[in-house]
């Protein structure tokens, strides 16, 4: 191809997307001809991991730049699609739908913050932190604030969030890589970890952007072609995003036909941890209003304060470009975002709808437990099923199954080729490989770019910068990994902290940061101190038994965090000097969004 690679990347990720479909078609064709569903399963992880891997080698760079920031020189479009795989994690990709298969509506709260967090950060945020010029988001409070302790603070409260998060990820990548590749989920973690290692380790931040394009593109076609395939054969039509309401009532009804029979204590005993039964009528499961604002409203906020989230608006050439990357990231985001409702409310009537060849309520107990797809996943510890009503067919009550299960069992539920679940198995892994990627990242940048050289050595010549940077990955991947093993907490919760952390600590040190000049460090300092303080305090009182007030929960303990920082911090701010004149010119410079960038060549 002729020009250079950045011109050529509509090309270069047109043949890469022909690429995949053909090989899906090959694993088609080989399904045909007999391939057994656990070699189908290791032939698409195997062979999507093995492209990100040479992205990541070919992307390899000794420059500080192009590590950091991938040169600062990555396109809205690509940009917008790197930032949505960033953004759409396992989380996102594996245990959202599960969400809201099992607490109904109430879930969409994570839907509408999650999104309308970009709304936050392409307003108050991204244009001008990349008008700042930063590496880091630590980079930013660091210069903006002054002093080593707020930059230091800033990379803890960013490494807390960041950690939380990551242990979710490799979670979520190792329930696949166990499920694909048929090894315990303790071992399958570290198989994960290699597998996100492999994509950012020698190229960083320009590694990881290119990989993430790949992974999106994975992601998307591994979510969307399930979704709009069951809905055709269930007759909801091609396109059910807009038959979501009639599906939803039919659920209704068909609950409402069956009853719900409460289990007993000693009948749950029996079911193994982690799974969940239907226990109440999807359409009775009504958050309070508050419930449902506070979880959306802790989503916005912690969106617009995730360090791996900003860093991605420090890779395109300009302010402008920035702001446009938001944009296209909400429309990629969109596409996954509109089709999760959809897919956890036709994984829900596949099982529960007995005019379907798919439907298994009020079939014999025996019957079902001889159904393929219930032993893979009974094996698994993802689903189960007990006659708990002792009359030998299987009720609303008596089945059980985890969170992570709607999204990866679904097309087998649903009849579909076993080469749709291996795709799912694919797109999967991309999206936790792709968030953990940019995290793990986040982290090791943010403690050898902050830490180690602003701090410890400032005189560190590049190459040994980077040397830092890419022992501090396999680090902090491998304490993730083993964190991830131990299943302290489900993947959706782990997430779901992991904002709260961030916006507890961050999100007022960052807006105030741009938009008062009056703030100043030692309110800075205040703010991010006593908000990680505060809510991490609330989250563990609240685990241990406390009642919590004004209906903040553990889900949404950093709104207690952030209102903490922002109270200490005007307070503060106002109480000690304000900010030199040097400092505060600079504050007006950042909201310009022309012009050069003001660290410049700083770094």
């Amino acid at each position: 191809m002729k020009g250079n690679f950045i011109d050529n990347l509509p090309k270069v990720y047109g043949i890469y997307t022909g690429g995949f479909l053909a090989f899906i078609i090959i694993m088609s064709i080989a399904e045909q001809m007999g391939m057994t569903a656990k070699t189908i399963g290791i032939c698409f992880v195997a062979f999507t991991v093995a492209i990100y891997a040479i992205i990541g080698y070919l992307s390899r760079t000794a420059q500080a730049d192009a590590y950091y920031v991938a040169g600062r020189q990555v396109p809205t479009v690509f940009n917008g699609m790197a930032t949505a795989a960033d953004w759409m994690s396992g989380a996102s990709f594996v245990a959202m739908a599960g969400g809201i298969y099992f607490k109904g509506y109430g879930y969409m709260a994570l839907l509408v913050g999650w999104t309308g967090g970009y709304v936050l950060v392409a307003s108050l945020l991204a244009p001008y932190l990349r008008k700042f010029g930063c590496y880091t988001v630590p980079d930013f409070i660091g210069t903006r604030y002054g002093g080593n302790l707020s930059r230091f603070l800033a990379v803890v409260v960013l490494t807390v969030a960041s950690f939380t998060y990551v242990t979710a990820q490799i979670n979520a990548t190792g329930t696949i890589a166990s499920v694909a590749l048929d090894i315990p989920f303790q071992y399958a973690v570290y198989v994960g970890l290699v597998s996100i290692l492999l994509c950012s380790m020698l190229g960083g931040m320009r590694g990881v952007t290119w990989t993430q394009v790949a992974q999106y593109i994975v992601l998307i076609i591994a979510y969307l072609l399930p979704v709009f395939w069951i809905s055709n054969k269930m007759g909801a039509g091609f396109f059910p995003h807009f038959m979501l309401a009639d599906e939803v009532s039919r659920i209704a009804e068909l609950e409402a036909q069956f009853g719900f029979v409460k289990n007993s204590a000693e009948n749950l005993k029996e079911v193994p941890k982690g799974l969940a039964g239907i226990t109440k009528a999807h359409s009775a499961v009504n958050a309070t209003p508050w419930a449902f604002i506070s979880l959306a409203l802790a989503m916005m906020m912690g969106t617009a304060s995730l360090p791996h989230v900003m860093m991605r608006y420090f890779t395109t050439p300009s302010v402008k470009a920035a702001r446009k990357s938001v944009g296209w990231s909400l429309f990629f985001i969109f596409l996954l975002y509109s089709s999760a409702p959809m897919l956890a409310t036709l994984s829900k009537l596949s099982l529960i709808d007995p005019t379907l060849p798919t439907g298994i309520i009020g079939k014999s107990i025996s019957e079902v437990q001889a159904i393929d797809w219930y032993q893979n996943w009974n094996q698994a510890n993802l689903m189960f099923v007990s006659d708990f009503n002792g009359n030998g067919t299987l009720e609303l009550n008596e089945f059980f199954m985890g969170g992570k299960a709607v999204v990866l069992a679904t097309p087998e539920i649903a009849g579909l080729p076993y080469v749709i679940s291996g795709l799912v198995a694919a797109g999967g892994m991309a999206a936790a490989m792709s968030t953990a990627d940019g995290l793990i990242l986040a982290i090791a940048n943010a403690i050898s770019h902050d830490v180690y050289y602003k701090i410890i050595d400032p005189k560190a010549e590049t190459a040994k910068r980077l040397v830092v940077a890419r022992v501090l990955l396999v680090v902090i991947g491998f304490a993730g990994a083993t964190i991830a093993a131990m299943e302290i907490q489900g993947i959706l919760g782990s997430v779901i902290w992991a904002f709260d952390f961030a916006m507890s600590g961050l999100f007022f040190p960052l807006v105030l940061g741009v938009w008062w000049k009056r703030a100043n460090r030692e309110g800075a300092i205040a703010g991010m101190a006593l908000g990680l303080i505060s809510g991490a305090g609330y989250l563990i009182w609240v685990r241990n038994g406390g009642s919590g007030f004004l209906g903040i929960t553990q889900l949404t303990f950093g709104i207690f965090g952030s209102a903490v920082s922002l109270v200490a911090m005007v307070v503060v701010s106002l109480m000690t000097s304000a900010p030199n004149a040097a400092t505060q010119k600079m504050v007006d410079e950042v909201r310009i969004p022309s012009g050069k960038s003001i660290l410049g060549k700083q770094h």
